[in-house]
């Protein structure tokens, strides 16, 4: 529930800032924020990294 709290602000704060400041930059603020929050969780998967990758992706299949 904190994280998810935690992403909530961090987009309602880039897009606020976003619009004040007139930089649409900052609206790449919540799309790293997940992309790090998945890649941290990759990594603590007790596999070597490019396996999780590989096995994530043929889940798909």
């Amino acid at each position: 529930m904190l994280i998810i709290a935690a992403f909530s602000f961090i987009t309602i704060f880039s897009v606020i800032f976003a619009l004040r400041k007139k930089r649409p930059i900052l609206l790449t603020l919540p799309v790293l924020s997940l992309l790090s929050f998945a890649f941290i969780k990759i990594l603590m998967v007790p596999m070597p990294f490019w396996d999780t990758i590989k096995f994530i992706f043929d889940l798909r299949g």
